[in-house]
């Protein structure tokens, strides 16, 4: 399946995003998960399948000023 993931293409065998963050190795509850700029929380990745051509935001939090 082919995804966009925090803006760059991704062929991937994973079809929920649960599994395509284990698939790209993103690791922890406390990442913030979008899929075609909807939030997805922790507890719904699981269940949130996903469709070629999907639009998927990873983001990790930032320190610093």
């Amino acid at each position: 399946m082919k995804l966009i993931v925090n803006g760059e293409p991704h062929q991937v065998s994973a079809q929920s995003l649960d599994g395509l963050m284990i698939e790209l190795e993103f690791e922890g509850e406390w990442l913030a998960t979008a899929v075609n700029n909807e939030l997805v929380r922790a507890a719904e990745r699981r269940e949130c399948l996903l469709q070629d051509g999907d639009r998927i935001e990873i983001l990790t939090p930032k320190q610093g000023g």
